[in-house]
């Protein structure tokens, strides 16, 4: 009966009108289940989407994987105790710290403060404002100095791990092969700015959500205890510990769609990169409307994942704000209440009502500043399963970085040739071959001419070039000349035989369409060399005139403004303009052996004949793709590739006719 009148008399405290937010927040609350089982449904079937179209449907969770791939991470960032990092991570601890002891007295000064204005005691009053007023710079300082370590220990993160990944994206030809020998990476360039610039911001901030919190939990609890006891502090903190660990389980997906935004917006900004990198021919071929059609549909999908995103964490933060905010303030309640209700609690026995007004006042402001430190434990959570995405695409290009650099490919093998036979097939490894490095000549051994998928173009090479014999490379489209020059500049793996040819330096690559970098015009001529490389080699800048000269090109000097002019020469320079560069780049390196591939293509036949005429002086071997019959005079091999699977290598005669217009 007791029960029921208490119930009796709940019910008539509470108006019938009062009880109409509570129905309208439970269905609420059943509308967002739904939603959060949508989101579940759908982010698993974004996945299984992501792993048809080629990708590694990587999972990102807080879990054990994940520390460790967080841990491999943080040796690259933090290298040893005695790093400029550590002192920031000590300095922000400190400086946390620091605002946590700041944090407690405000809140007994402010509440003497209050009690002053309420006893009508203006001296008190005066005496503490003033000494709240004397410690402003000091708290002042300790905040500007929190802000700053976190923003240089975020700057000197990214710094160390971009350090690191270029190390290895750049070094040999890691970068080629990652882009067309390995098929698990699409958009390095976003992993290597975006994706590292966000997990470096992540870290950092967890590492200062996660640091104050705890550093304000140990102290709250600690002078709780002391006027309080330690049961009611822990019963606010046994209540977040339980609600947080379920409220991390609830955010789980978050970490698979990070991952997922990643490779959304990457293809994004790739289908972009590809309009601007292929502007003229989309033009020609008045191809607008197709490239938006491909922009806005990838776009779109984008949006639709973003949109999944906002939905998710709607859903979720909804449970937050109940669970680890309001829900936290009444439990709280209850735990500095408790003491005061029993009044056989010592420290508070024989108190005036102000007494224990000004007790209740601090208590009350600790025990809210530990709940909202145990709400930041509790959502921290969050941030580590975002973390979890970007740490998984870091170590992920960590791992193939790694592979890559140690010979390992991952990339479908298809044999598209079936004449191949079944014992050339079993035996493609790529690595497989022996490279040898002797000076003066290029020599194939039984060398199969395999692509990176595994298709065999020739199953065995075997010719001798020695320096001074100049070889015309010839053959119809795909028939493997491209893929001789590859094997020959290292960039393909060698599945088989035995190649020998001089260092990589001794070989020279001179294409269609030539590269231009940013810079001056010098350094146009000296790529990849630098100036100073320029200067060690004994080259001046009169020298540089004078290849301009072989390749009739000095009038550039004057209209460019000299040297040291700075332009966009992709743009500023005609095709010829860019091939004949080309080959003034190609006089000053000196290469035992160049590889011409239709470089002198839009050059007229009188200046490509000197050229070629300049490269027989200068005792430069040339492998040549073209079709022009001018340049035979100056070959004394032809290597034929017929497309089948077969090639001819012979001596150029009067009967040579299978090339050439």
């Amino acid at each position: 009966m007791a029960v029921f009148s208490k119930l009796q008399l709940l019910g008539q405290a509470i108006p019938p009108k009062q009880y109409a937010p509570g129905v309208v927040g439970m269905l609420a609350v059943f509308a967002l289940i739904k939603l959060y089982k949508q989101d579940i449904r759908g982010t698993k079937h974004l996945v299984a989407k992501t792993k048809k179209d080629g990708s590694k449907g990587q999972k990102a969770h807080v879990d054990g994987v994940f520390l460790g791939k967080l841990a491999r991470i943080l040796k690259i960032l933090i290298p040893g105790f005695f790093s400029k990092e550590s002192f920031y991570l000590i300095l922000i601890a400190v400086s946390l710290l620091c605002r946590t002891y700041a944090d407690v007295y405000m809140i007994i000064t402010s509440t003497k403060i209050e009690a002053s204005i309420i006893d009508r005691n203006p001296l008190l009053f005066a005496l503490e404002a003033f000494k709240y007023v004397l410690n402003l710079p000091a708290i002042s300082v300790t905040n500007a100095i929190l802000k700053f370590g976190i923003a240089e220990l975020k700057l000197r993160f990214r710094e160390r791990l971009s350090t690191h990944l270029y190390s290895q994206y750049l070094k040999g030809f890691t970068f080629y092969k990652m882009s067309n020998l390995d098929t698990r990476i699409q958009n390095a360039d976003q992993l290597l700015t975006q994706d590292v610039d966000r997990f470096c911001d992540g870290i950092v901030e967890l590492y200062s959500n996660l640091s104050k919190p705890i550093l304000d939990v140990f102290l709250y609890l600690f002078r709780l205890g002391t006027s309080l006891g330690f049961s009611s502090p822990s019963i606010l903190f046994s209540y977040l510990l339980f609600t947080g660990v379920g409220l991390t389980y609830l955010r789980r997906p978050i970490g698979r769609l990070t991952v997922e935004e990643q490779a959304l917006e990457g293809e994004y900004r790739y289908v972009n990169s590809r309009l601007i990198m292929n502007s003229e021919e989309i033009a020609f071929y008045q191809g607008n409307q197709s490239e938006k059609e491909t922009i806005m549909s990838t776009f779109a999908s984008l949006v639709q994942h973003l949109r999944k995103i906002i939905l998710f964490r709607f859903s979720i933060g909804f449970v937050d704000n109940i669970v680890a905010k309001y829900l936290a303030t009444v439990v709280g309640w209850y735990a500095v209440g408790s003491s005061f209700f029993d009044k056989q609690h010592k420290p508070f026995i024989g108190m005036s009502r102000n007494q224990l007004m000004q007790e209740y006042y601090n208590s009350g402001r600790m025990m809210y500043k530990m709940a909202e430190a145990l709400g930041r434990l509790a959502l921290a959570g969050r941030d580590m399963t975002r973390l979890s995405g970007f740490t998984s695409r870091v170590d992920t290009l960590l791992n193939v970085l790694d592979d890559v650099n140690s010979g390992n490919y991952k990339r479908t093998m298809v044999g598209e040739k079936e004449e191949s036979s079944a014992l050339i097939k079993s035996e493609l490894v790529a690595g497989s071959g022996n490279l040898r490095v002797q000076d003066n000549v290029i020599r194939f051994d039984n060398v199969p001419l395999v692509t990176p998928n595994g298709d065999v173009l020739i199953e065995r090479l075997n010719f001798e070039v020695p320096s001074g014999t100049n070889v015309l490379v010839c053959g119809p489209n795909g028939c493997g000349k491209s893929s001789l020059f590859r094997v020959l500049g290292e960039l393909w793996p060698l599945f088989g035989g035995t190649l020998t040819k001089p260092a990589k330096g001794k070989l020279f690559y001179v294409p269609q369409r030539p590269y231009m970098t940013l810079g001056t015009l010098r350094d146009q001529i000296i790529y990849p060399d630098r100036p100073l490389d320029m200067i060690r080699k004994g080259v001046s800048d009169s020298d540089l005139e004078q290849m301009l000269e072989n390749v009739q090109l000095t009038h550039i000097l004057e209209r460019e403004g000299g040297w040291s002019a700075v332009q966009d020469w992709m743009d500023v320079l005609s095709g010829g303009e860019k091939q004949r560069i080309a080959m003034a780049r190609l006089f000053y390196h000196k290469p035992q052996f160049a590889i011409l591939d239709e470089c002198t293509s839009a050059v007229s036949v009188d200046v490509e004949g000197a050229m070629y005429r300049l490269c027989r002086e200068k005792n430069i071997t040339l492998f040549t793709v073209s079709h022009r019959k001018s340049l035979w005079k100056y070959h004394e091999y032809s290597l034929y590739m017929d497309g089948r699977g077969s090639y001819r290598f012979e001596q150029i005669d009067d009967q040579s006719d299978q090339f050439g217009s």
